[in-house]
């Protein structure tokens, strides 16, 4: 079998507006989103979205379609360390994507779920609901109310940025839900040093589950400090430098507890296994980020159940990233999520629907 084509179709991507974080970060609305396609001589195709892809595209057809062109879709371990070997040239997110289409068409000729070939480790896993930028302290109140009547089992926050407005929230909602749910706080890299002390030590007082992203990811050295003083599990890794080839300083240095990633930022399925194995040789969790779109969601998912060491399933319902372009979106029963069944990925896509908002075809 040869990979015979790689193709990205463009298309349009409408959700509603959405902001999170410091400066409250603003998305949704209209944006575009890619659907790469790899072709084979046998007929097998592989797909993922792509994200970005005004930005992204134009590297992957230059710098990475070259280098699968002609191989076997089989040899995903040396194809991925060659486009690795581009990321300067071409952008992570667009190694992932093609990535993702490969193990795709591995699970479609061993008509096997992906997760299957990784080697399954559990069947399902509970699932944490993620919040966009909300206004007041009331409506992060009534969501992780609203998540808690439901059944789930954990909640994280990304609040404003500011220390005492965000300690206010934390303990508000620790108040309302009760000491039986688990909660997380993502700072989105807000704070400094003095800051994400005063955050950390008070969050620990409302017995939070993790403190993810309390400093940029550049300051190891304060999360040196910051981890030898909190008890707090630090969560931190998401956009570090070098990417899974950064991450053994992070380790060694005892600058976080767990490590964080996901196939976009990440690179694909294939780094995103070696990750979460390297943190569970130290007998840490690794924690997959979620990937911004249905398709990346989908792929972390067969990550998360092929691993022993990812306890959760991230859920951010303002994204729209479970939904857009899937005939089916991903499923939760009573704060859980379960693995595919279907072979390669497992969801299909909604062809009919995106044929209506094709903006083109660059391959």
């Amino acid at each position: 079998m040869k990979i015979t084509n790689v193709k990205v179709e463009l298309f349009k991507w409408s959700t509603a507006p959405w902001r999170v974080g410091l400066n409250h970060l603003r998305a949704g609305g209209e944006g575009k989103l890619g659907v790469v396609t790899v072709e084979t001589d046998e007929g097998v195709i592989g797909n993922a979205f792509l994200r970005a892809p005004e930005h992204t595209a134009p590297s992957l057809i230059q710098y990475l379609k070259p280098i699968v062109m002609g191989a076997n879709p089989q040899d995903i371990g040396s194809l991925w360390w060659r486009m690795w070997k581009m990321n300067r040239a071409a952008a992570i997110a667009g190694i992932g994507a093609i990535d993702i289409c490969l193990w795709d068409i591995n699970g479609k000729i061993a008509n096997q779920p992906i997760h299957r070939l990784l080697g399954t480790c559990k069947e399902k896993v509970p699932v944490y609901s993620s919040t966009a930028f909300h206004g007041t302290t009331e409506e992060y109140v009534e969501e992780a109310l609203l998540f808690k009547e439901k059944g789930w089992q954990a909640h994280k926050i990304h609040p404003h940025g500011d220390p005492a407005k965000d300690i206010e929230i934390s303990g508000a909602i620790r108040e309302a839900v009760g000491g039986d749910m688990k909660l997380m706080l993502d700072s989105m890299w807000a704070y400094q040093y003095e800051d994400a002390m005063r955050v950390g030590r008070a969050i620990e007082d409302f017995d939070y589950y993790w403190y993810e992203d309390p400093l940029v990811e550049e300051d190891i050295y304060n999360y040196v400090k910051l981890n030898e003083k909190l008890d707090i599990p630090i969560m931190c890794t998401e956009f570090a430098p070098g990417r899974f080839y950064g991450m053994t300083q992070w380790i060694t240095q005892y600058a976080t507890d767990i490590l964080r990633g996901d196939v976009a930022v990440t690179g694909g399925i294939t780094p995103m296994m070696k990750l979460c194995h390297l943190a569970e040789g130290f007998n840490m969790k690794c924690e997959i980020h979620h990937g911004g779109n249905s398709l990346n969601n989908v792929a972390n998912l067969h990550v998360t159940m092929a691993v022993p060491n990812c306890e959760f399933y991230e859920f951010f319902p303002c994204t729209g990233g479970l939904t857009y372009g899937l005939v089916e979106e991903i499923q939760f029963d009573k704060g859980y999520v379960h693995a595919p069944t279907k072979p390669g990925l497992g969801y299909d896509i909604d062809w009919d629907m995106l044929k209506n908002v094709s903006l083109g075809v660059l391959d």
